[in-house]
Order: C-alpha cells, then structure tokens, then sequence
C-alpha cells in the first residue's frame, strides 16, 4: 500500500527497509521498572548511563533514539502533577543530553523533545542547529505542547487551558482544548525552519588570504510574524549538516495530525491494532490533502509507537509484566499499543502492521536496559534474517536513514 505520506508494504518493492527508532525514558516505560533487577535508578542522571543505552541502541543499527522532556515532574496523569514518591522522579534536558552524546556516538540519529508553549523560538532553533552541527548530520527535533497548565506557572507570562479528567478520556476532547496551542506550535517549527534557512549553504567563505570569513549578503532577516510572538532573525548558527534537522512529532488525533501535515518531517502515531494503523494513516493522509502539502518535494514518514516487554523464552514477558504490575499497584496503560512476548513474535507483528502501509516504528522499552537489548540483541536479528532491516547502516545523516532529501534553503540565491 501507497498512501500520500509515501509508506510502502511489507515485500520493500519500493526498495524502503523497515525503520526502527527507540524512545528511552528514565528506567524504562514501566512505572516500576526502577525497581526491577538490572535497572540502574542511581544513575538516572548520569550522563554515562544514557551513553550506555545509546550506544547499545546504535549496536543495533537502530535509525534514532528520541529523549522525553517537560516543564514539570513526571506524573501518573496525563494533564495535571501529583504527589507520588513511588515512582521515577526528576530527569536531565534533553537538548544537552543529546549534544553531549553527539561525540560519544557516530551513525544514529538524536531526536530530543523540547516544549514549544513556553520557550523562545529563537533558542529552540539554535539549540537544535547546534546539536545538528555536533552530531554531523544527526539531529532530529520534537516539538510539543504544554498540555498541562500547571506548566504556565514556571515562567509567569501566561496561562494556559486546564484538562479535566473528561477531557483526557477522549484524544479528539484533548486536541480541540488544545487547538490554538498547536496553531502557536505549528508557527513555532516555521519560525525555526526559517532560521535554519536564513544562512546559505555556502554563506562563510573563511579565506584567511582575502580577509573574508562571511559573504553577508547570504545571511538574511526572516522577519517571521507569528499570533503571539515575531522573529527578526537570522540565526546566530549557520545552517546545518542536514540543512533542516528531521522534526518529528507525535500525534493521536486530528488536530496533531494537521500538525503533523503542516510542520513535521516524521510522524509517530498510537494505534492499537491493524485495523487502527489503517484508519489514522487514512486520516493522515487526509491532513496532508487538507493542508496542501505537497508530499512529492516534502514526504512525510509515518512510526507506530509501541511498548514492549520482551523475553525470548514464551511466557516469561508475561510473567515480567505481571511483577511489575504487581509492584506498581496497578496494570499498566499507555496511549501506545502494549506488546508483551517474544522478538520473534514482536517481528511477526511488526511486519503485519507494516503492510498497512507505516513506513516503520518507535518501541518504547517497558524496563531498561532488559527491554532495549532484547530488541538490538533478539529483535533486530530476527528482523535481518527476514530480509526487512539493514545489516549496516548506509548513511551518516538521520535525513539520509531514512530516504529523505536535504532541503534547499527557501533564501537560496538563485544559480
């Protein structure tokens, strides 16, 4: 299946591999997995730890890595804080996070999360440009929504909607509360690709000989006029590697799906069975229509997020889950679809949803390190062996991993 968003089905006739991204979060997705033998929650702030995971998770061959962030303390409801100590609390910038793990790694793309509700457009845009500069080619962005009001009060300048618990009972409720704060996004990502633009390619000229390190006639003001903000511009960072770092965004309803059509290079969506990935890459797909995007020049990749237990020996996920769910209080939930079992299993899954027509998937692993190496170590061989995942990687840009073209800047002098 071929859909305006570019997917191909599971045989790759289109020569497109299957595309594998991890999320890593503190010591996994589980809210016990800290708890859990193996897990390390003495060294959630370590720097060594998370160059560990990466490392393991490039092992693999994996496309990206993507890291969580937020304006406020993890907690076990979506849209408001509470006060549990029974669960991981506290966590690193993701921004700084991925630059220092830029030198430690080579190949695999670093894809952190950043709130765009409350921060500068023009410190978004350099810290991404620079993570992309100290990757070589390597960064990807997040961008995302304050979705909890409690959040506005970090910063004093304005107030945001408050979700209720009906609210969260329903995506569709959540987005329309949220609406004018995803316009606001979606004008924060074009701020940010203007600036990335607003240096030429060929901008610095640096010829110790004639004195001339820029030619400043490539360096141009965007002048950007959002609802709520304006940028004057340029960059202080030329542009990068990849031209535009990769922006991906996660979405579960209509309004992040207009999001995704409008301002993303990657979207990561949440179904829950085969049925579920055809209807919401349908409405994707429908979100790039209504926006008029042109998916020939600007194709976008469709993930699934799932979170995964695996073990190789039959049962002993389950039996892993059930611990830990034992341990937490409660079953676990997630928005994404749960898979618990073995790689093999996983793969045969994976190759189901794939002829869909998803171009690939982000597993969240329910503990770590277990989880992440049983998909480097158990998944990802399987998946060779079948033929759908690479055996080395082919590229050195996250853009290149995954077949999409490096932009020409809109300010580009002509010849």
């Amino acid at each position: 299946m071929t859909g305006t968003t570019g997917a191909t089905d599971s045989t790759g006739a289109a020569g497109a591999p299957l595309h594998l991204a991890v999320a890593l979060d503190g010591a996994g997705w589980h809210p016990a997995a800290w708890r859990e033998e193996g897990a390390r929650p003495g060294e959630l702030l370590d720097a060594a730890y998370w160059a560990d995971l990466v490392a393991e998770a490039e092992r693999g061959l994996l496309d990206f890595v993507t890291f969580e962030d937020a304006l406020g303390l993890q907690s076990a409801a979506f849209h408001r804080p509470d006060d549990r100590t029974d669960q991981v609390r506290g966590s690193v910038d993701a921004v700084l996070l991925a630059a220092h793990l830029a030198p430690l790694t080579t190949r695999i793309g670093l894809v952190p999360t950043t709130n765009v509700t409350h921060t500068e457009p023009f410190h978004l845009a350099i810290g991404i440009a620079t993570l992309d500069h100290a990757s070589k080619g390597r960064a990807g962005w997040r961008p995302q929504i304050s979705s909890r009001a409690a959040d506005a009060a970090h910063f004093g300048r304005r107030t945001t909607p408050q979700l209720t618990d009906d609210d969260v009972t329903d995506p569709e409720l959540i987005a329309k509360r949220l609406r004018g704060l995803f316009a606001e996004g979606a004008e924060v990502v074009e701020a940010a690709r203007r600036l990335w633009d607003s240096w030429e390619d060929d901008a610095e000229i640096r010829d110790a000989a004639t004195g001339r390190f820029l030619d400043r006639d490539k360096v141009h003001h965007i002048d950007f006029r959002g609802t709520n903000f304006s940028v004057k511009g340029p960059s202080i960072t030329p542009r990068t590697p990849q031209g535009q770092p990769l922006v991906v965004s996660l979405a579960h309803a209509s309004t992040p799906y207009e999001f995704a059509a409008l301002s993303s290079d990657l979207v990561l969506i949440t179904p829950h069975d085969r049925a579920g990935t055809v209807a919401i890459l349908a409405q994707v797909d429908e979100a790039v229509r209504r926006t008029g995007r042109d998916v020939n020049s600007r194709p976008l990749r469709t993930f699934a997020d799932l979170l995964v237990l695996l073990d190789d020996e039959p049962g002993a996920a389950a039996r892993r889950r059930a611990r830990l769910d034992e341990a937490a209080g409660a079953e676990l939930g997630s928005d994404a679809e749960m898979f618990t079992g073995t790689p093999g299993e996983l793969a045969d899954l994976l190759l189901d949803r794939r002829s869909a027509g998803l171009d690939g998937f982000r597993l969240r692993p329910g503990t770590l390190p277990h989880d992440l190496t049983a998909i480097t170590q158990g998944l990802v061989p399987e998946l060779q062996r079948r033929g759908v995942f690479r055996r080395e990687y082919e590229s050195t840009t996250l853009r290149g991993h995954l077949r999409l073209p490096r932009p020409v800047g809109r300010y580009a002098t002509p010849g």
